[in-house]
Protein backbone atom coordinates (compact mmCIF):
# COMPACT_ATOMS: atom_id res chain seq x y z
CA UNK A 1 0.00 0.00 0.00
CA UNK A 2 1.10 3.57 -0.65
CA UNK A 3 2.59 5.32 2.41
CA UNK A 4 0.44 8.04 3.94
CA UNK A 5 1.22 10.75 6.53
CA UNK A 6 1.12 9.26 10.04
CA UNK A 7 -0.76 12.27 11.44
CA UNK A 8 -3.97 14.22 10.89
CA UNK A 9 -4.36 17.98 10.51
CA UNK A 10 -5.99 19.75 13.47
CA UNK A 11 -4.96 23.40 12.97
CA UNK A 12 -4.76 25.19 9.62
CA UNK A 13 -3.70 28.62 8.39
CA UNK A 14 -5.12 30.44 5.39
CA UNK A 15 -2.73 30.97 2.48
CA UNK A 16 -2.79 34.08 0.25
CA UNK A 17 -4.36 33.92 -3.21
CA UNK A 18 -3.08 36.73 -5.42
CA UNK A 19 -3.41 37.99 -8.99
CA UNK A 20 -0.67 38.11 -11.60
CA UNK A 21 -0.74 41.93 -11.45
CA UNK A 22 -0.28 41.91 -7.69
CA UNK A 23 2.66 39.54 -8.01
CA UNK A 24 4.28 41.63 -10.75
CA UNK A 25 4.10 44.69 -8.50
CA UNK A 26 5.30 42.83 -5.41
CA UNK A 27 8.33 41.31 -7.15
CA UNK A 28 9.29 44.68 -8.65
CA UNK A 29 9.07 46.32 -5.19
CA UNK A 30 11.35 43.55 -3.89
CA UNK A 31 13.91 44.35 -6.63
CA UNK A 32 13.31 40.83 -7.98
CA UNK A 33 14.71 39.23 -4.83
CA UNK A 34 12.35 36.61 -3.39
CA UNK A 35 13.85 37.04 0.08
CA UNK A 36 12.31 40.53 0.16
CA UNK A 37 8.80 39.40 -0.71
CA UNK A 38 6.32 39.71 2.18
CA UNK A 39 4.85 36.33 3.08
CA UNK A 40 1.32 37.64 2.60
CA UNK A 41 2.12 37.82 -1.11
CA UNK A 42 3.29 34.18 -1.36
CA UNK A 43 0.83 31.35 -2.08
CA UNK A 44 3.11 28.28 -1.84
CA UNK A 45 6.37 28.94 0.00
CA UNK A 46 9.17 26.54 -0.93
CA UNK A 47 11.97 28.99 -0.15
CA UNK A 48 13.29 26.86 2.72
CA UNK A 49 12.53 23.91 4.96
CA UNK A 50 14.25 25.67 7.89
CA UNK A 51 11.85 26.44 10.72
CA UNK A 52 8.85 26.19 8.39
CA UNK A 53 7.53 22.75 9.34
CA UNK A 54 4.30 22.18 11.26
CA UNK A 55 4.83 21.44 14.95
CA UNK A 56 2.88 18.62 16.56
CA UNK A 57 0.39 18.68 19.41
CA UNK A 58 3.00 16.84 21.50
CA UNK A 59 5.58 19.55 20.78
CA UNK A 60 3.18 22.30 21.81
CA UNK A 61 2.16 20.41 24.94
CA UNK A 62 5.83 20.07 25.92
CA UNK A 63 6.41 23.77 25.18
CA UNK A 64 3.52 24.75 27.45
CA UNK A 65 5.27 23.03 30.37
CA UNK A 66 8.70 24.57 29.70
CA UNK A 67 10.90 25.56 32.63
CA UNK A 68 12.16 29.12 32.08
CA UNK A 69 14.90 29.03 34.69
CA UNK A 70 18.04 30.85 33.51
CA UNK A 71 20.43 28.07 34.53
CA UNK A 72 19.89 24.32 34.71
CA UNK A 73 16.23 24.28 33.67
CA UNK A 74 14.32 21.03 33.34
CA UNK A 75 13.83 21.90 29.65
CA UNK A 76 17.59 21.94 29.10
CA UNK A 77 17.95 18.49 30.64
CA UNK A 78 15.22 17.11 28.42
CA UNK A 79 17.00 18.66 25.41
CA UNK A 80 20.27 17.17 26.65
CA UNK A 81 18.83 13.68 27.09
CA UNK A 82 17.46 13.69 23.54
CA UNK A 83 20.85 14.69 22.08
CA UNK A 84 22.87 12.42 24.39
CA UNK A 85 20.86 9.41 23.27
CA UNK A 86 21.33 10.33 19.62
CA UNK A 87 24.91 11.60 19.30
CA UNK A 88 27.02 10.17 22.17
CA UNK A 89 28.92 13.50 22.35
CA UNK A 90 29.91 14.28 25.96
CA UNK A 91 29.67 18.05 25.43
CA UNK A 92 26.34 19.37 24.13
CA UNK A 93 25.44 23.06 23.79
CA UNK A 94 22.11 24.51 22.66
CA UNK A 95 22.35 27.46 20.27
CA UNK A 96 19.61 29.59 18.77
CA UNK A 97 20.19 28.52 15.16
CA UNK A 98 22.63 26.77 12.84
CA UNK A 99 24.68 29.74 11.68
CA UNK A 100 25.38 30.68 15.30
CA UNK A 101 26.52 27.11 15.97
CA UNK A 102 28.86 27.35 12.96
CA UNK A 103 30.28 30.65 14.18
CA UNK A 104 30.96 29.34 17.70
CA UNK A 105 32.52 26.04 16.60
CA UNK A 106 34.51 27.34 13.63
CA UNK A 107 35.99 30.25 15.59
CA UNK A 108 37.29 27.65 18.07
CA UNK A 109 38.76 25.41 15.35
CA UNK A 110 39.89 27.53 12.40
CA UNK A 111 42.62 30.15 12.11
CA UNK A 112 43.21 32.71 9.34
CA UNK A 113 44.74 31.09 6.27
CA UNK A 114 43.47 27.61 7.08
CA UNK A 115 41.23 25.51 4.82
CA UNK A 116 37.88 23.92 5.58
CA UNK A 117 37.25 20.94 3.27
CA UNK A 118 33.70 19.77 2.61
CA UNK A 119 31.47 17.85 0.26
CA UNK A 120 29.74 21.25 -0.09
CA UNK A 121 29.65 24.22 2.27
CA UNK A 122 26.24 25.86 2.26
CA UNK A 123 25.85 29.64 2.19
CA UNK A 124 26.13 30.64 5.86
CA UNK A 125 28.65 27.86 6.45
CA UNK A 126 30.93 29.28 3.79
CA UNK A 127 30.44 32.80 5.14
CA UNK A 128 31.35 31.76 8.68
CA UNK A 129 34.53 30.12 7.39
CA UNK A 130 35.50 33.13 5.27
CA UNK A 131 34.75 35.67 8.01
CA UNK A 132 37.50 33.98 10.02
CA UNK A 133 39.98 34.55 7.18
CA UNK A 134 39.92 30.86 6.25
CA UNK A 135 39.10 29.23 2.91
CA UNK A 136 36.02 27.08 2.28
CA UNK A 137 36.85 24.49 -0.38
CA UNK A 138 34.26 22.10 -1.83
CA UNK A 139 35.13 18.57 -3.00
CA UNK A 140 31.88 17.07 -4.34
CA UNK A 141 32.14 13.52 -5.64
CA UNK A 142 32.49 13.07 -9.42
CA UNK A 143 29.11 11.31 -9.61
CA UNK A 144 27.32 14.58 -8.87
CA UNK A 145 28.54 15.90 -12.22
CA UNK A 146 25.85 13.86 -13.96
CA UNK A 147 22.62 15.41 -12.67
CA UNK A 148 20.44 12.82 -14.39
CA UNK A 149 22.18 9.66 -13.18
CA UNK A 150 20.59 7.41 -10.56
CA UNK A 151 23.74 7.09 -8.44
CA UNK A 152 22.34 6.73 -4.92
CA UNK A 153 24.90 8.78 -2.93
CA UNK A 154 25.83 11.80 -5.01
CA UNK A 155 26.25 13.84 -1.82
CA UNK A 156 29.54 12.08 -1.00
CA UNK A 157 32.84 13.90 -0.75
CA UNK A 158 35.49 13.09 -3.38
CA UNK A 159 37.77 10.81 -1.35
CA UNK A 160 40.64 10.89 -3.85
CA UNK A 161 40.64 14.69 -3.91
CA UNK A 162 40.42 14.79 -0.12
CA UNK A 163 43.38 12.47 0.35
CA UNK A 164 45.41 14.33 -2.29
CA UNK A 165 45.08 17.52 -0.24
CA UNK A 166 45.69 15.81 3.11
CA UNK A 167 48.91 14.17 1.92
CA UNK A 168 50.05 17.15 -0.16
CA UNK A 169 51.81 20.44 0.54
CA UNK A 170 48.62 22.09 1.84
CA UNK A 171 48.16 19.53 4.61
CA UNK A 172 49.27 21.94 7.35
CA UNK A 173 46.66 24.45 6.23
CA UNK A 174 43.71 22.06 6.66
CA UNK A 175 41.86 23.02 9.82
CA UNK A 176 38.83 20.73 9.50
CA UNK A 177 36.85 18.38 7.30
CA UNK A 178 33.12 19.13 7.36
CA UNK A 179 30.57 16.77 5.81
CA UNK A 180 27.05 18.08 5.23
CA UNK A 181 24.26 15.47 5.56
CA UNK A 182 22.26 15.52 3.39
CA UNK A 183 24.30 17.61 0.94
CA UNK A 184 22.06 20.67 0.61
CA UNK A 185 24.34 22.61 -1.73
CA UNK A 186 24.85 19.43 -3.75
CA UNK A 187 21.30 18.79 -4.83
CA UNK A 188 19.99 17.48 -1.51
CA UNK A 189 21.78 14.19 -2.12
CA UNK A 190 22.64 11.79 0.73
CA UNK A 191 26.06 10.73 1.98
CA UNK A 192 26.77 7.02 2.38
CA UNK A 193 28.07 5.39 5.53
CA UNK A 194 30.94 3.97 3.49
CA UNK A 195 31.96 7.50 2.52
CA UNK A 196 31.72 8.73 6.11
CA UNK A 197 33.82 5.80 7.36
CA UNK A 198 36.47 6.53 4.72
CA UNK A 199 36.54 10.21 5.76
CA UNK A 200 37.00 9.12 9.38
CA UNK A 201 39.94 6.91 8.39
CA UNK A 202 41.61 9.69 6.38
CA UNK A 203 41.16 12.23 9.17
CA UNK A 204 42.67 9.78 11.66
CA UNK A 205 45.60 9.09 9.34
CA UNK A 206 46.42 12.77 8.80
CA UNK A 207 45.37 14.16 12.19
CA UNK A 208 42.55 16.43 11.06
CA UNK A 209 39.30 16.99 13.00
CA UNK A 210 36.14 15.70 11.33
CA UNK A 211 32.79 17.39 11.94
CA UNK A 212 29.27 16.95 10.62
CA UNK A 213 26.85 19.60 9.47
CA UNK A 214 23.95 17.39 10.51
CA UNK A 215 20.87 19.54 9.90
CA UNK A 216 19.15 16.70 8.01
CA UNK A 217 20.56 13.73 9.92
CA UNK A 218 17.27 11.82 9.98
CA UNK A 219 16.63 12.10 6.25
CA UNK A 220 20.20 11.06 5.46
CA UNK A 221 19.82 8.09 7.81
CA UNK A 222 16.56 7.07 6.14
CA UNK A 223 18.13 7.16 2.68
CA UNK A 224 21.03 5.05 3.95
CA UNK A 225 18.51 2.48 5.19
CA UNK A 226 16.78 2.52 1.80
CA UNK A 227 19.78 2.65 -0.53
CA UNK A 228 22.99 1.35 1.05
CA UNK A 229 23.64 -2.40 1.16
CA UNK A 230 24.03 -3.73 4.68
CA UNK A 231 21.84 -1.13 6.40
CA UNK A 232 18.32 -2.15 5.39
CA UNK A 233 17.76 -4.04 8.65
CA UNK A 234 18.56 -1.03 10.85
CA UNK A 235 16.26 1.71 12.10
CA UNK A 236 16.89 5.36 11.18
CA UNK A 237 17.86 6.02 14.81
CA UNK A 238 20.47 3.23 14.74
CA UNK A 239 21.99 4.62 11.54
CA UNK A 240 21.96 8.15 12.96
CA UNK A 241 23.80 6.95 16.07
CA UNK A 242 26.45 5.28 13.91
CA UNK A 243 26.76 8.45 11.84
CA UNK A 244 27.36 10.76 14.80
CA UNK A 245 29.76 8.22 16.33
CA UNK A 246 32.08 8.56 13.34
CA UNK A 247 32.71 12.30 13.81
CA UNK A 248 34.58 14.40 16.37
CA UNK A 249 31.55 16.62 16.71
CA UNK A 250 28.77 18.36 14.87
CA UNK A 251 26.80 21.49 14.27
CA UNK A 252 23.15 21.05 13.39
CA UNK A 253 20.34 23.44 12.72
CA UNK A 254 17.40 21.84 14.50
CA UNK A 255 14.97 23.92 12.46
CA UNK A 256 15.13 21.13 9.88
CA UNK A 257 15.11 17.57 11.21
CA UNK A 258 13.94 18.46 14.71
CA UNK A 259 10.90 20.09 13.06
CA UNK A 260 11.21 23.11 15.35
CA UNK A 261 10.72 26.84 14.61
CA UNK A 262 14.07 27.68 16.23
CA UNK A 263 17.09 25.90 17.63
CA UNK A 264 20.48 24.33 16.95
CA UNK A 265 23.16 22.30 18.69
CA UNK A 266 26.92 22.05 18.96
CA UNK A 267 28.25 18.66 20.02
CA UNK A 268 31.95 17.86 20.55
CA UNK A 269 34.13 15.15 22.10
CA UNK A 270 37.30 17.07 22.94
CA UNK A 271 37.08 18.71 26.41
CA UNK A 272 39.45 21.56 25.53
CA UNK A 273 37.46 22.39 22.39
CA UNK A 274 34.30 22.24 24.50
CA UNK A 275 35.74 24.83 26.91
CA UNK A 276 36.48 27.21 24.04
CA UNK A 277 33.00 26.75 22.58
CA UNK A 278 31.38 27.25 25.98
CA UNK A 279 33.23 30.50 26.63
CA UNK A 280 32.26 31.83 23.20
CA UNK A 281 28.68 30.68 23.68
CA UNK A 282 28.24 32.37 27.06
CA UNK A 283 29.78 35.61 25.80
CA UNK A 284 27.71 35.85 22.63
CA UNK A 285 24.63 33.59 22.75
CA UNK A 286 23.61 32.80 26.32
CA UNK A 287 24.35 30.54 29.26
CA UNK A 288 25.36 26.98 28.42
CA UNK A 289 21.97 25.54 29.41
CA UNK A 290 19.93 27.71 27.05
CA UNK A 291 22.32 29.16 24.45
CA UNK A 292 19.98 31.91 23.27
CA UNK A 293 16.93 29.64 23.10
CA UNK A 294 13.68 30.10 24.97
CA UNK A 295 12.74 27.12 27.14
CA UNK A 296 9.76 26.30 24.94
CA UNK A 297 12.14 25.95 21.98
CA UNK A 298 14.28 23.47 23.92
CA UNK A 299 11.14 21.43 24.57
CA UNK A 300 9.95 21.51 20.94
CA UNK A 301 13.38 20.39 19.75
CA UNK A 302 13.59 17.50 22.23
CA UNK A 303 10.18 16.21 21.18
CA UNK A 304 10.86 16.85 17.48
CA UNK A 305 13.99 14.67 17.57
CA UNK A 306 11.81 11.80 18.72
CA UNK A 307 9.16 12.38 16.05
CA UNK A 308 11.49 12.86 13.07
CA UNK A 309 13.08 9.41 13.48
CA UNK A 310 9.73 7.62 13.24
CA UNK A 311 10.08 5.30 10.20
CA UNK A 312 6.43 5.86 9.27
CA UNK A 313 6.99 9.63 9.12
CA UNK A 314 10.19 9.31 7.08
CA UNK A 315 8.62 6.77 4.71
CA UNK A 316 5.72 9.16 4.09
CA UNK A 317 8.01 12.16 3.57
CA UNK A 318 10.16 10.27 1.07
CA UNK A 319 6.99 9.17 -0.76
CA UNK A 320 5.77 12.77 -0.97
CA UNK A 321 9.10 13.90 -2.43
CA UNK A 322 9.07 11.03 -4.96
CA UNK A 323 5.49 11.87 -5.98
CA UNK A 324 6.43 15.54 -6.37
CA UNK A 325 9.45 14.55 -8.47
CA UNK A 326 7.26 12.46 -10.76
CA UNK A 327 4.81 15.35 -11.20
CA UNK A 328 7.59 17.81 -12.03
CA UNK A 329 9.36 15.58 -14.54
CA UNK A 330 6.00 14.77 -16.19
CA UNK A 331 5.50 18.54 -16.46
CA UNK A 332 8.61 18.67 -18.67
CA UNK A 333 11.17 19.94 -16.16
CA UNK A 334 14.31 17.95 -15.36
CA UNK A 335 15.49 17.62 -11.77
CA UNK A 336 18.63 16.41 -10.02
CA UNK A 337 18.22 12.64 -9.82
CA UNK A 338 17.53 10.62 -7.80
CA UNK A 339 15.22 12.86 -5.77
CA UNK A 340 16.21 13.33 -2.16
CA UNK A 341 13.73 14.20 0.57
CA UNK A 342 13.96 17.78 1.79
CA UNK A 343 13.89 19.45 -1.65
CA UNK A 344 13.75 19.03 -5.39
CA UNK A 345 16.41 20.76 -7.50
CA UNK A 346 15.24 21.92 -10.92
CA UNK A 347 17.68 21.96 -13.84
CA UNK A 348 16.98 25.51 -14.98
CA UNK A 349 19.92 25.56 -17.38
CA UNK A 350 18.36 22.75 -19.39
CA UNK A 351 14.85 24.27 -19.34
CA UNK A 352 16.00 27.78 -20.30
CA UNK A 353 18.88 27.37 -22.79
CA UNK A 354 18.13 30.82 -24.25
CA UNK A 355 19.32 32.46 -21.02
CA UNK A 356 23.13 32.47 -20.63
CA UNK A 357 24.73 32.14 -17.19
CA UNK A 358 25.14 35.93 -16.89
CA UNK A 359 21.36 36.22 -17.31
CA UNK A 360 20.89 33.82 -14.36
CA UNK A 361 18.55 31.11 -15.66
CA UNK A 362 17.99 29.67 -12.17
CA UNK A 363 16.89 32.98 -10.79
CA UNK A 364 14.83 33.61 -13.91
CA UNK A 365 12.95 30.35 -13.43
CA UNK A 366 12.37 31.07 -9.73
CA UNK A 367 10.98 34.50 -10.58
CA UNK A 368 8.74 33.05 -13.28
CA UNK A 369 7.34 30.49 -10.85
CA UNK A 370 6.37 33.31 -8.53
CA UNK A 371 4.89 35.45 -11.29
CA UNK A 372 2.93 32.54 -12.77
CA UNK A 373 1.58 30.98 -9.59
CA UNK A 374 2.80 32.71 -6.45
CA UNK A 375 5.34 29.94 -5.74
CA UNK A 376 8.47 31.12 -3.91
CA UNK A 377 11.72 29.14 -4.17
CA UNK A 378 15.42 29.94 -4.51
CA UNK A 379 18.17 29.78 -7.12
CA UNK A 380 21.30 27.69 -6.52
CA UNK A 381 23.26 28.61 -9.63
CA UNK A 382 25.52 31.37 -10.84
CA UNK A 383 23.80 34.04 -8.76
CA UNK A 384 24.54 32.03 -5.62
CA UNK A 385 27.79 30.24 -6.51
CA UNK A 386 29.30 32.28 -9.35
CA UNK A 387 32.16 34.76 -9.03
CA UNK A 388 31.61 38.46 -9.75
CA UNK A 389 33.78 41.50 -10.35
CA UNK A 390 33.40 44.77 -8.45
CA UNK A 391 30.75 45.95 -10.92
CA UNK A 392 28.53 42.89 -10.29
CA UNK A 393 29.41 41.27 -13.62
CA UNK A 394 29.59 37.48 -13.63
CA UNK A 395 33.14 36.38 -14.40
CA UNK A 396 32.95 32.69 -13.43
CA UNK A 397 29.62 30.84 -13.68
CA UNK A 398 28.51 28.01 -11.43
CA UNK A 399 28.84 24.46 -12.80
CA UNK A 400 25.03 24.08 -12.82
CA UNK A 401 22.02 26.38 -12.89
CA UNK A 402 19.60 24.95 -10.33
CA UNK A 403 16.47 26.01 -8.48
CA UNK A 404 15.76 24.53 -5.07
CA UNK A 405 12.17 23.84 -4.09
CA UNK A 406 12.42 23.03 -0.37
CA UNK A 407 9.52 21.04 1.07
CA UNK A 408 8.49 22.13 4.59
CA UNK A 409 7.77 19.22 6.92
CA UNK A 410 4.12 18.30 7.55
CA UNK A 411 2.95 21.55 5.93
CA UNK A 412 1.63 21.06 2.38
CA UNK A 413 -0.67 18.36 0.99
CA UNK A 414 -0.28 16.51 -2.28
CA UNK A 415 -2.79 18.93 -3.83
CA UNK A 416 -0.40 21.80 -3.11
CA UNK A 417 2.44 19.89 -4.77
CA UNK A 418 0.22 19.18 -7.76
CA UNK A 419 -0.47 22.92 -8.05
CA UNK A 420 3.27 23.68 -8.12
CA UNK A 421 3.75 21.07 -10.85
CA UNK A 422 0.94 22.72 -12.85
CA UNK A 423 2.76 26.06 -12.56
CA UNK A 424 5.94 24.46 -13.90
CA UNK A 425 4.03 22.75 -16.71
CA UNK A 426 2.66 26.14 -17.77
CA UNK A 427 6.17 27.60 -17.88
CA UNK A 428 7.56 24.57 -19.74
CA UNK A 429 5.02 25.04 -22.55
CA UNK A 430 6.69 28.28 -23.60
CA UNK A 431 10.04 28.68 -21.81
CA UNK A 432 11.28 31.27 -24.31
CA UNK A 433 9.00 33.84 -22.69
CA UNK A 434 11.03 33.74 -19.46
CA UNK A 435 13.07 36.91 -18.96
CA UNK A 436 16.68 37.12 -17.82
CA UNK A 437 18.04 39.39 -15.06
CA UNK A 438 21.02 41.55 -14.22
CA UNK A 439 22.47 42.45 -10.82
CA UNK A 440 22.14 46.10 -9.82
CA UNK A 441 23.59 45.93 -6.33
CA UNK A 442 24.92 43.17 -4.05
CA UNK A 443 27.05 42.77 -0.90
CA UNK A 444 30.28 40.79 -1.04
CA UNK A 445 29.13 38.06 1.36
CA UNK A 446 25.81 36.19 1.23
CA UNK A 447 24.74 38.36 -1.70
CA UNK A 448 21.62 36.36 -2.52
CA UNK A 449 19.93 37.51 0.70
CA UNK A 450 20.30 41.23 -0.04
CA UNK A 451 20.98 41.70 -3.74
CA UNK A 452 18.89 43.87 -6.03
CA UNK A 453 18.22 42.98 -9.67
CA UNK A 454 16.43 44.29 -12.69
CA UNK A 455 14.49 42.35 -15.28
CA UNK A 456 15.57 42.13 -18.91
CA UNK A 457 12.51 41.34 -21.07
CA UNK A 458 12.76 38.17 -23.17
CA UNK A 459 14.11 38.89 -26.64
CA UNK A 460 15.92 42.10 -25.62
Amino acid sequence: MKPFPPYRIQVVKEIPITTRQQREEALARASYNAFDLPSNMVTIDLLTDSGTGAVSAAQEAAAAQADRSYAGSDSYYRFRRALDDLTSYPHIFPVHQGRAAERVLFSSVLKPGQISLSNTHFDTTRANVELLGAEARDLPCPEFGDLSSQEPFKGNIDLEALEAILRGPERERVGQVLITITNNGGGGQPVSMANLRAVRALCDRYGVPFFLDAARFAENSWLVVQREPGYGHLTPREVARQTFALADGCVASLKKDAIAPMGAVIGVRDPELAKQCEANLIATEGFRTYGGLAAHDLERVAQGIEEVLDPNYLRSREADAAYFAELVTNAGVDIVQPPGIHALYLNAGRLLPHIPPHGFPGHALACEMYLTGGVRCVELGSLYLGKFDENHNLIEPAPFELVRMAIPRRTYTQAHLEYVADVLADIAKNPDRVASYRVVDAPKLLRHFNLKLERIPAGS
